[in-house]
This record gives structure tokens, sequence and C-alpha cells, in this order.
């Protein structure tokens, strides 16, 4: 058990250049890691010179019907509250979920992350490319991947425009859970109030669209969620915030999603 949680978390004066400093996340992966004897830390690839991390749960550590966890964050470099809300989470919960089947990657574009850019040093996408074998770290990330479930995939995500928090969820099994999950959010920041988003319907910041082989066809690169969607996951949700807000709401608001996910897979 973590002896001093409080050790690994963001001071409310967080400095967005701490943030984005890349090594001092892996120090700080690492340092929580050695705490918990049933999750592994690991390095999986590399992109432009930096060591890609995954987090994982020992196989001989977890059930085969135990609940299973897929979280992904910083794809988008200028995106990095949901890196540190991942992080300052993990801290917390992680702890408590011995036996699980988790696997973390804390962020998949380093290179983007410290320059403040969306796309990684080729100028790619990386959120489009998961239908490509042309891109190592793809390649590598689902060769890992390769064979596992997960009850539930989250994408950590932000955005410009956002007028408040939006979930894009697509599931298999019903109950749906994004109006629980939207709801339980509502009282620390609004839904994003448009009608439409990014192109897609929405209501009261929840878009959740029929997806079927004939969309993959339609797109020209495959999100990370779709790839979940069709190859590991009964349930995925990409999570967005609002870039517009302050870093410290932000982060605090991703970290009550992954509660509130958590909350749901654990009922």
């Amino acid at each position: 058990m973590i002896q001093n949680p409080d050790q690994f978390r963001t001071d409310p004066a967080f400095l967005p250049d701490q943030v984005r400093d890349y090594r001092l996340l892996m120090r700080r992966w690492k340092r929580l890691i050695r705490e918990i004897p049933f999750l592994d830390f690991g390095i999986f690839g590399e992109a432009s010179g930096y060591p890609l991390m995954v987090v994982e749960s020992k196989r001989e550590q977890h059930a085969l019907d135990a609940p299973s966890l897929y979280i992904s964050t910083g794809i988008h470099g200028d995106e990095p509250a949901g890196v540190e809300a991942l992080i300052e989470w993990a801290t917390q919960f992680l702890p408590t979920l011995a036996g699980w089947n988790l696997q973390l990657f804390p962020c998949l574009n380093p290179w983007g992350l410290e320059r403040n850019i969306r796309c990684d040093a080729e100028g790619r996408d990386l959120n489009r490319c998961f239908n490509s074998r042309k891109v190592p770290q793809i390649r590598a990330q689902l060769a890992l991947m390769k064979g596992k479930r997960y009850d539930v995939g989250v994408m950590l995500h932000e955005d410009y425009d956002a007028r408040g928090f939006y979930i894009y969820e697509a599931s298999l099994p019903r109950p749906f859970w994004g109006e629980i999950l939207r709801e339980g959010l509502s009282s620390s920041m609004s839904p994003d109030p448009r009608g439409r988003i990014e192109g897609r319907a929405a209501r009261k910041g929840l878009i959740r669209r029929r997806i079927d082989q004939q969309l993959l066809k339609q797109l020209k690169g495959h999100p990370e969620a779709l790839h979940l969607y069709f190859h590991h996951a009964e349930r995925t949700f990409t999570f967005e915030t609002p870039s517009e807000e302050s870093l410290t709401h932000r982060v605090e608001i991703h970290k009550k999603f992954l509660e509130f996910v958590l909350k749901q897979l654990d009922h």
C-alpha cells in the first residue's frame, strides 16, 4: 500500500511546463508502481526518442472473471489534462484494484506533449492510425493488446471548441452508461449544450452513434476507440473536456469521470 499518496499528487498551482515534462512523468509512474506489487511498469516501444510507457496487471495476479479496464491518454500532445489526471487517479485508486485486469497507457504522444502539438513528430494524428501497421508505435501497441478483452475502454481527451464536457459512448451491452456518467459529472462541470458536436448529433453532452463496418469503410483513418470497440472492448468511452477551462478543473473532471467508470464497472 502506498505510504504517502500526497507525495505524488499535483499541487493546485502545478505549472503547465511541469505537466508537460515527460521524463518527470515517467519518474512519477515508476515510483508509484514500485509501491503496487500486482502491477508492472514497462516500455513497449519508442517514438522520436521517447520511451512509451505501459502499466498493466501481472498475469498471475488477476482472475479470469475479474473486471477488465483499459485507459489511455496523451495521444494528442496538446491535451495534457488527461495525462495528469490519470496518474493522480492511479495514485488514489490503483492500490485498491488488486485482482483486476488493467492496461494503462499513460501518454501515447510524449513528443507532442512536450511541445504542445496535437500530432507526432511526423505530423501524424495518431488517433487516426489504428488501422495502419506502418506507424511503429501503433504496431507495438496493437501487439501488446493482441488477444486481450476489456469490459471497458476509456480514452481521455480535450477539445478547444468544447463548451463543457462531452462523452462519446460505444456499447454492445445494455443498459448504456452514458447518462449515468453524465449526470454524475454535471454537478462539477456543465455538459456541452450543443446539439451537434464535430458534425455528430449530441444530447446534453452525450454522443452515441450507430457503429458498424460500413462506418469504418467511410473513415480515412481509424480512431483508437473504434479499434477497441471492434476488437477488444464491450464498451468504449472517449471523454472530452474544454481546453479553455483551467488546467486544475480539467484534471479534476477527468479524475471524476474515471471514478464514475470504476463505480459502474464494480457494480
